[in-house]
Order: structure tokens, then C-alpha cells, then sequence
């Protein structure tokens, strides 16, 4: 019996056309990046698993793939560890190496690895797949790729302002109009936390608050019970929960519950400089806007927090994010380097643009020409063609075998490819080719040079 095929959740066979949009999309998002200055670096698909583990928090770490040890993975085992069935602790000695989760952390490894290779500030873009164990959904993948620009070497809160621009640009590229990018500052996040007395509950309080649009006000009120924050700090932290008005309205409103911390101040500075510089340079595709319970839980960002929705009335989560994470090299032993950095999600970027019937008709990966098989005479005839068609840029082959015409046409009809040509013992005789355009059913016996403008 025949094994029955298939392949892990999370995970997605691309089809030539699929394949097609995605290196459209990241051809836009790589030029863009090399535009800003950003230089391309690649890092392995994996890591050690020290250099992943603790760097995303509780929730973060669990969703990181593991890979057994080579060989006999349990010979090394600690026995009671294997009886007591403690998964946890026996990991650690059963695998030493895991899928990377994101490409943040490997690169700041890859800093302080090449620290003395590289010139500050550093811009680097990264273009490569992660992998999460985290529930496939709509939109989630276990396998994705991120397409992320980071910034190490400068504190300048100008990076921010550069990133906001080329979120904007790379959205206008792609037609996406109506994208909103989220702002807020983990600097206010902690001001709140100390005025409210819940400083020691820190992460606890911002991964409850970033789930307020999922769970509502209810729901973080209760998993902020759950953590042991009091009473009345949720009560202090209700008026957070339906901030309106325009960004200035709402950073005043958060000034006015700030106004004891230093921290907190300091935050929405630097939020406010951000703010208007980049309504002074303005935006093509995308609203700046300021969300106070934009959390991100990573433990990493110390500044900046951005995220990027998609347009009104798609149904999606976040299609970009990052932020600043000055400390972030220092757990790995270079102290007092700033960074700051973005990812895209290439994976909802497709969803969102799909969904919305953005892409070019002319994104495909499909021959431009098809010549048609008569047999070896006439295919060495064509081949000569093919080649100077190639040299010339233009996608062109020829079908492989001399079966029925009727069936050739077929074939280039469901490819779609543009223009068939016919060259049989009579388009040789007279050094000339019968080129017919499948779009408009327009046919005509040509010379090679006119061949080339046709199809140029």
C-alpha cells in the first residue's frame, strides 16, 4: 500500500505563481532596504540553543523548535531525569541546537561575533525563514520568512524616524494604502507600571496589556488578576483601555497619569519627536498612530515599539513590527550598543495583497515565447532563435516534443504564455518565423529582428 503523502502543519507547498508573488513582494522590500543603506547578511537556519533560550520570554521559549542531538540523543541522558519524565530539564541534555525564531536575536549575535568586522553603525537587512511551534491559524505559519532591517551603533531616535519611512515606502510600492503603524515606547509602559505601583510585574503587566484588542478589557483585567497585580493598580490602568482622540490628544491624556515618572516622561519625548518629524516629512501609504497598549511581549525592546495593520476591513494581524533594544547585544557580552530595528511579514503581506487583488497581472514566472516541436530539423531551427531571444533578457523554450500542434497550443494556453512561434520547413525555407500573440489571436510570418521587437 502506497504511503500516504503529506506535509507538517504550519507548513505550505508554493505553486509557480505563488512563488512568483513572493519574490515580487521581496524584490520590492530588498530594493527598498539597499535604498536606505541597509546591507544584506544571512545566518543559519539554526543556532545553539543557549543563544535562542531566555531571550523571548516564557511564552516565546516554548515555541521554539528543538533539534534532537545526533546519533544515540539519550545514551548521555541523566537516568532519573528520563524516569521522572521532567521534559523540561531533560531537553537541555537530549538537544544543544534549535530553529532560530526569529532573525533579531541571531543577529545580534552575529554583531558581537564579527564585532570587529564591522563598521558602526551597522545596517543590516535579512531576508530568511523562522520557524515557531505556535498553533497554525490563519495568517500564522510554523514556517515563514521575515524580512527584517535593524540598525546597531546609534542611540539617534532619526533611525525611528527612517524605519517609519520605509515601512511607508515599501507599503506605497506595493499598493498597500491604509496601513496603520503603531507606536508606542516601552519607557511608557514602565512609567505607567511604576505609577501604578506594579513595577516588579513589568513584563507580566505588558503581555496582558498587548492582548487587549484579542481578549478585551475583561480579559487582561482578569490574566492581570491571575499575575497578582492589585486591585488598584487595574483599577488605575481602566482609563488606558479606551485612549481616543488623535495622537497628541491621547499623549496628553497619558501625560497627565505619567507626570511622577521620569521614566514614563522620557518616553513620550521620545515618542513626540518621532511623531513630529515624521508628520513634517509625511507618509504616501500609512497613518502614524499612537496605541499605549502596543505591549509586543519580547523582553528585548527598551524604547521604540512599532506594528504595522493591515487596511480597514481585512481581516489580519500585524504585518510588521519592531522597535528599539538597546541592551540587546549586552546579553551576549558587547555592552552599550543601541539598535533599533523592523521586520515585514512576508507571509500576511501575501494574504493581505491577495485579498485585496493587488497583484500585477505580469507577476509570473511563465515563458514569454513557446516555440512549437516539428521535429529535430526544425527544433535545431528554433533553437538558434531561442538562444538570441534569451540573450536579449526575453523568457523563451521550446516545447520538447513533437506531438499534435493542437496539443503544443494547449499547453502554451495553460502556461499563458504570450506568444507561440512556428517555424516548420516553410518559415525556414523563407529565414523567417510565424508568430502568433495568444492574447489578441494576431498572427504573422516575421524575420528573427522583427521577432525580437514583437516580443520585447
Amino acid at each position: 500500500m502506497a504511503q500516504k503523502t503529506g506535509i507538517p502543519k504550519g507548513t505550505r507547498d508554493f505553486s509557480p505563481m505563488e512563488v512568483a508573488r513572493r519574490q515580487y513582494i521581496m524584490q520590492i522590500i530588498r530594493t527598498q532596504f539597499e535604498r536606505f543603506g541597509f546591507q544584506p547578511i544571512e545566518t543559519p537556519s539554526f543556532e545553539n540553543s543557549d543563544t535562542l533560550m531566555g531571550k523571548y520570554g516564557e511564552e516565546g521559549d516554548r515555541l521554539i523548535f528543538k533539534i534532537l542531538n545526533s546519533g544515540d540523543y539519550l545514551a548521555k541522558a541523566d537516568h532519573d531525569l528520563l524516569q521522572s519524565r521532567n521534559s523540561v530539564k531533560l531537553t537541555s541534555q537530549i538537544s544543544d541546537k534549535a530553529l532560530r525564531y526569529d532573525l533579531t536575536v541571531p543577529f545580534a549575535r552575529y554583531v558581537v561575533q564579527h564585532q570587529n568586522e564591522i563598521d558602526f553603525p551597522f545596517k543590516r537587512y535579512q531576508i530568511q525563514p523562522v520557524w515557531r511551534a505556535d498553533r497554525p491559524q490563519k495568517g500564522r505559519f510554523r514556517e515563514f520568512y521575515q524580512c527584517d532591517a535593524d540598525v546597531v551603533g546609534s542611540a539617534s531616535l532619526w533611525q525611528e524616524v527612517e524605519l517609519i519611512q520605509l515601512y511607508d515606502t515599501v507599503f506605497s510600492q506595493l499598493g498597500l494604502d491604509g496601513v496603520t503603524i503603531k507606536i508606542n515606547n516601552r519607557k511608557i509602559l514602565s512609567g505607567i507600571a511604576e505609577v501604578i505601583g506594579a513595577s516588579d510585574k513589568l513584563i507580566d503587566f505588558t503581555v496582558a496589556l498587548d492582548k487587549l484588542d484579542k481578549i478585551g478589557a475583561d480579559g487582561v483585567e482578569k490574566e492581570l488578576t491571575e499575575k497578582r497585580i492589585s486591585t488598584e493598580a487595574i483599577q488605575a490602568l481602566r482609563p488606558l483601555f479606551d485612549l481616543s482622540g488623535d495622537f497628541g490628544q491621547k499623549v496628553n491624556r497619558l501625560g497627565e497619569l505619567l507626570a511622577s515618572s521620569e521614566e514614563g516622561k522620557k518616553g513620550i519625548d521620545e515618542l513626540l519627536f518621532i511623531e513630529d518629524k515624521i508628520r513634517q516629512l509625511g507618509l504616501k501609504a500609512a497613518t502614524l498612530d499612537f496605541d499605549v497598549t502596543l505591549a509586543r511581549g519580547l523582553n528585548y525592546y527598551t524604547g521604540c515599539i512599532l506594528e504595522v495593520t493591515a487596511p480597514a476591513g481585512v481581516a489580519m494581524g500585524s504585518i510588521g513590527g519592531g522597535g528599539r533594544y538597546d541592551d540587546l547585544t549586552g546579553i551576549f557580552g558587547l555592552k552599550d550598543l543601541s539598535g533599533v530595528g523592523i521586520s515585514f511579514g512576508l507571509d500576511r503581506i501575501y494574504l493581505v495583497i491577495e485579498s485585496l487583488g493587488l497583484f500585477p497581472e505580469r507577476v509570473s514566472v511563465s515563458s514569454k515565447v513557446l516555440f512549437l516541436n516539428y521535429g529535430d530539423t526544425e527544433s535545431l531551427y528554433s533553437m538558434k532563435a531561442i538562444q538570441l531571444l534569451r540573450m536579449n533578457e526575453i523568457s523563451a523554450e521550446l516545447y520538447p516534443d513533437a506531438i499534435k500542434i493542437a496539443k503544443q497550443f494547449n499547453y502554451a494556453d495553460k502556461r499563458q504564455i504570450k506568444f507561440v512561434v512556428v517555424a516548420g520547413s516553410s518559415e525556414i525555407a523563407e529565414k523567417r518565423f510565424t508568430v502568433k500573440n495568444m492574447e489578441s489571436g494576431e498572427q504573422k510570418m516575421v524575420t528573427i529582428d522583427e521577432l525580437l521587437e514583437i516580443v520585447k
